[in-house]
């Protein structure tokens, strides 16, 4: 027997919304697991977390053709548009996930590496003893950063500039609690005038894709380079064709909102997390102290950094939730039956908080990592199966090239002894202001990644 939360479904949304852990955590105490919530708006239909391995292997290993993603996931379609990989089913996600594969794997991410190292470098590069940094905007102006240049392959010059602040004016917006709830709710989104929250919002996003286009069309007539969008346009499918315009911006926006704010926000975790944790940070800081870093490839091979990471993001996983998939055709999962209309939300927060599968689960221990493998569906930071996420190596590299960068060239300390707490921020979620601010106290002498 599923038990359902019967609280009326306007003010379980706005629970979700606001408090997102906290709703998750209460839910699975209070109705154990898995349980059912209205959580998609005022009509709602049913919402099935799930955290148990065996049955999140089950929704993993289900058909495609049995749900339907695309009604399930419609919260992002203003965002990232009609031809987002998210909103993609069947034949066409499967088409748009090997066209967008490569240029995520192999020899390519070395070329990433030297630009990440450059830009974190360059980044801190002013930081001086005594001086106080907010983790959410140094680790957004990184993230920001890497994904222009390494993605979109924009270089800094005036449309560099004006797609940044288009972008960050855009994605503060989005992670504000109010201003994200107008994606839940299809009826508030109305335009207006320029005034209005959802007029605003449409005009920067038609400022924002028409510097994409003008980058797009000034790239077909240049020589092929190594950015991601050049070799996606260069990518072709079995048929020999090529993405269009609007499959391309609707990529680049979707790499851009899933990993930009989300490895910022990993990212200020795991210096919280560590800086929290003395051991944990003596550890980290001896494997840096003794190993050459002037290799990305020999810092992202080092096991402790690697644990941490990974630890992270058990605790504080890039999203909460995997890919939320809508029941086409009755399935049976961990022998209960759903019907149509059902979603089913294979929950990560939830599963990597499991006390048959972690011990200590909330105490934060990447010796963990060291000493055991956990299966694809006890760990899975960043969904799986069909559905998951294609940039799994690029942002476990780019989270731990910046990590090795900034604790290798200075020693840090929380600014605030209050412990932080999770709060929303757009998709993800950040530590609250007492995690977010941190003291520079000394530069280190040892080892320094160079300036590229």
């Amino acid at each position: 027997m599923i038990f359902q939360n019967k609280t009326p479904a306007l003010w379980q949304t706005l629970q979700l919304i606001s408090q997102p852990t906290k709703f998750l955590e209460n839910c699975i105490e209070r109705y154990g697991e898995p349980f059912t919530v209205r959580v998609l708006g005022l009509n709602s239909p049913p919402v099935v977390f799930f955290s148990d391995p065996q049955a999140i292997k089950e929704i993993f290993t289900l058909p495609g053709e049995k749900f339907d993603f695309k009604k399930a996931t419609h919260v992002f379609k203003p965002l990232m548009g009609d031809k987002s990989i998210i909103l993609q089913e069947g034949c066409s996600h499967q088409r748009q996930k090997q066209l967008m594969m490569p240029p995520f794997h192999g020899d390519r991410m070395k070329t990433y590496g030297e630009i990440i190292c450059q830009i974190t470098t360059e980044v801190i590069q002013n930081w001086t003893p005594g001086k106080v940094i907010s983790l959410q905007q140094e680790m957004s102006n990184i993230t920001l950063q890497i994904i222009l240049q390494v993605v979109f392959g924009i270089s800094p010059g005036s449309r560099y500039n004006k797609i940044k602040e288009l972008l960050s004016s855009l994605l503060d917006d989005v992670t504000k609690p109010w201003y994200s709830s107008l994606f839940f709710f299809p009826p508030l989104q109305k335009d207006l005038g320029a005034w209005s929250p959802w007029g605003q919002f449409l005009r920067r996003r038609q400022e924002i894709d028409e510097l994409i286009y003008s980058e797009i069309s000034q790239r077909r007539q240049e020589q092929f380079r190594t950015d991601i969008l050049s070799l996606l346009m260069s990518a072709q499918d079995e048929d020999g064709q090529q993405m269009t315009d609007v499959e391309l911006r609707d990529q680049l926006v979707s790499l851009l909102l899933l990993g930009y704010e989300t490895t910022a926000a990993a990212l200020s975790w795991a210096f919280y997390l560590t800086h929290s944790a003395p051991p944990v940070l003596a550890n980290l800081s001896s494997e840096l102290a003794q190993t050459s870093l002037e290799n990305p490839e020999k810092i992202t091979a080092l096991p402790y950094l690697t644990a941490v990471c990974q630890e992270t993001l058990r605790i504080y996983p890039i999203g909460l939730i995997c890919t939320p998939r809508m029941v086409k055709e009755t399935v049976q999962i961990n022998g209960e039956s759903f019907g149509i209309g059902t979603i089913i939300v294979p929950c990560i927060y939830l599963a990597h908080r499991r006390r048959e599968t972690y011990s200590q689960p909330d105490k934060f221990l990447p010796e963990r990592f060291l000493n055991h493998r956990f299966s694809p569906y006890e760990y899975l930071p960043f969904g799986g199966g069909i559905r998951g996420c294609i940039g799994v190596a690029f942002s476990m590299y780019e989270m731990k090239l910046v990590l090795a960068t900034i604790l290798s060239n200075f020693e840090l300390t929380l600014a605030d002894s209050h412990l932080a707490h999770p709060v929303r921020r757009g998709i993800t979620i950040v530590p609250s202001a007492s995690g977010m601010k941190m003291i520079v106290t000394a530069q280190r002498q040892f080892a320094k990644v160079p300036v590229l």
